[in-house]
Order: C-alpha cells, then structure tokens, then sequence
C-alpha cells in the first residue's frame, strides 16, 4: 500500500482536534486508581422501571429491527407531551420532533445542515467540546463569546456580557449555539438575558441551536427557560434534549430535536447520513421515562443538590475557589489560591498528588489563557465516593 506525501490522513478542517481530554483524563484515571471526576457519568444507574422498560422492549421485539427514521412515534409523542408539559411548547410529534443518537449527534446534524463554509457561528465559551469540531466539520467559523467570572450577591458565577454577544454579531452570522444550564461553568441564563439574546436573534435573523440537555438540573432559585417559549424564537430555534442526563443512562445515547417543520427536516436531511437510526429498544424505554412522575424529577434533583454541597465543600476546604453550578452537574473551580496556574498541568498531576481526576477547563476555550486556572470535577457520583474524593483532595492544602 502507498501514501500520499502531498497532505496527512486526517481532513485539515478537524487537525486541531486530537483525542478528546476526557479520553486521556479516564485513562488516567484507570491507570493509577484515582476517582474520576471528570467524564460527566453517574456511578449508578437511573431508574428500575425504566430500566425494566428496555428489557421488555426487547424480549418484545420492540426495536430490535431498523426504527422509524424519525424515532418510534411513542417517543416522538412522549417528547411532544413533555415540552407542552412542562413549558407550553406545543410540537406536532410528526413533523417537529426527531429523535438521534444522543445530544451529540444532534448538535452535529444541526450544525452540518445548518451552516455553510463562511457562516459565523456564535458560542459562548467555554464551550462543550463537540461544539467546534461540528463546526469545523461544517465548514464554518466559530466565533466565541466567552463567560467570565463575576462576583454576585450568592457567590462567584461565570456570567455572559450581552454587550459581547451583541459586537459579535456580523453580516456573516448565521447562527448562535447556546447551552443553558451551561457545561462546564453551570451558569443558567436568566429570563431576562434569554429575553435580550431573543431580540437579537430576531432583529438579526439569526438561527438558534440550544443544547438544553442539563434542564432539569437547575437548583436553588435558577428557572430553566427555554428559549423557544420567547416571543419570536419558535420558528427559528432547533431545542436538543437527552435522556443520558436525566434519567442516568448515558450509555443509551438517546437524544432529540424539537423545531418548527423546516428546521426539523434540514436537521433529518443530515441525520439520516450520519447513524440513519440507533437506540430501537431504549427508545420505548425512554418514551416510559419522559412520563415519570414530577416527583421522580423532583428528589433527583434534590440528590444531585446534596451532592453538589458534599463536592463543592470539600473543594473549599482543600483551598479551591469554587463557582457553585446554579445547574448540570459539574462544579468549576480556581486553582490559583493553591498556588497554580495551568489546568493542564495541574490536572495531569492530579491522579498521583491526590488520587482523583478532574478536567482542565482550558479544552473548552479558543482562548487557552481565558480557561487556564480553571478545572472542572463531576459530582453525578455516589455520596460516599465524593467524601473520599474530598478526603483525598484534602491533601492539596498542605
């Protein structure tokens, strides 16, 4: 076999993407024994009579063969009955829903149906890692509005300035990519910037993808407000949802598509390429789990919330700057109080300093110097292994 000299394997829009850092991190992590608090995945699994929901879906041959397209109509109606019931968002399941494989692959979908070479596409950063590279793939220009620090009455939060969103906007942009409640920072915007970042859109003609994966982790006194419920935003907002999150069963890569019937096409157009279908049997399952009682959402809230105390605690006492998450479940911190700098180095050390594993923020920025004092830890874990990680971080302050 020969090979070309002339250019690399790999297509130069994706050359400044190698492996993913939370590869190497939960590598990392199985090599030396540490906790791993950086890939974003429960220890436990989600609900019983969900998971029983899968298995009768396949002793019934339910899915076992190439699903509908668009997804099982059991899903797609599921999905169309939580959003009018949660948010008075009224989606025919036909034509304005679409199920895919996970949030990822509707983001990518998106993002290749939607964009042109040329096109802006707004994000705000830090930023979800699958975010620039279906940019890049898309052929489009990413352009990052970033979070920053700001100190608030209830504690230090990362906060969006609309005044740099609204400079960012040009005469080539064609879409912005929000993701309220925000990973990694756990911003969740507020009523009145979703309302500022809909006027925009509209007075712009903007297109809008919002990731909202992380809606119904939202503690304290944040509301989760999609912005599709904003005056003018439904029929130019794709809404992307995901079980994985919710119902603690990532593995099932099961997410959806909600928008208006042309969106929803140009998102089908592309999808159909990438997996076509996937998921037959969880999507049945998935369907049983958006019909779970209030109460189901409820106390999983309320657990993810001790457990957001027992972590973002214990990071205090090893000498961390903590960013309490109004929501998701990750908690980002400043590592400069213990006298660092770079995440990077800082998180590769980790596992042997102190025996856990955390992401270095910095692989969510264009601006690596914008991220580099920040790290990311996950506290989606059981109780009893966050106190040991916060036991083994206490090693940090001497």
């Amino acid at each position: 076999m020969t090979t070309s000299a002339r250019r690399p394997f790999l297509n130069r829009r994706l050359a400044e993407f190698g492996t993913t850092i939370f590869a190497e991190m939960s590598a990392l992590a199985t090599a030396t024994g540490a906790i791993n608090l950086g890939q974003g995945f429960p220890d436990t699994d989600g609900p019983e009579a969900v998971r029983e929901a899968a298995v009768r879906a396949l002793r019934e041959g339910h899915g076992n063969q190439y699903p509908p397209g668009p997804g099982v109509p059991e899903l797609r109606r599921a999905i169309s009955a939580h959003q009018q019931r949660r948010y008075g968002l009224s989606y025919d399941p036909d034509t304005e829903v679409l199920v895919t494989a996970g949030a990822t692959e509707a983001i990518a979908a998106a993002l290749l149906a939607l964009v042109e070479p040329g096109d802006e596409v707004i994000a705000l950063e830090p930023y979800y890692d699958s975010y620039a590279a279906c940019i890049a793939m898309a052929g489009g220009t990413r352009v990052p509005v970033t979070l920053r620090p700001h100190v608030q009455e209830q504690g230090a939060a990362f906060r969006l300035d609309l005044d740099e969103l609204r400079d960012a906007v040009s005469d080539n942009t064609r879409l912005l990519l929000l993701n309220t409640p925000h990973n990694p920072t756990g911003t969740v915007l507020t009523r009145a910037e979703l309302t500022a970042i809909a006027e925009l859109a509209v007075e712009r003609d903007l297109l809008v993808i919002t990731d909202e994966v992380y809606e119904h982790l939202v503690y304290d006194d944040a509301e989760h407000i999609p912005l599709a419920t904003l005056p003018g935003m439904r029929g130019r907002t794709v809404t992307i949802g995901s079980a994985g999150k919710t119902f603690s069963f990532t593995g099932w890569k099961v997410g959806w598509v909600t928008a208006a019937p042309g969106l929803v096409s140009a998102v089908r157009s592309a999808k159909q390429f990438l997996t076509y279908v996937s998921a037959g049997p969880f999507q049945y399952a998935v369907a049983e789990a958006l019909a779970l009682p209030e109460s189901y959402f409820d106390d999983f809230r309320a657990d993810l919330r001790a457990k957001r105390e027992v972590l973002a605690d214990g990071l205090r006492e090893a000498g961390f700057e903590v960013f309490a998450p109004a929501g998701t479940y990750f908690i980002t911190t400043d590592i400069r109080p213990l006298g660092e700098s770079d995440g990077f180095a800082f998180c590769r050390a980790l596992p042997e300093r102190a025996g856990v594993v955390a992401i270095p923020n910095a692989v969510f920025y264009d601006d690596r110097e914008a991220g580099a004092p920040f790290v990311r830890f996950a506290f989606c874990k059981r109780t009893e292994i966050l106190e040991e990680a916060a036991a083994r971080l206490a090693k940090l302050r001497g």
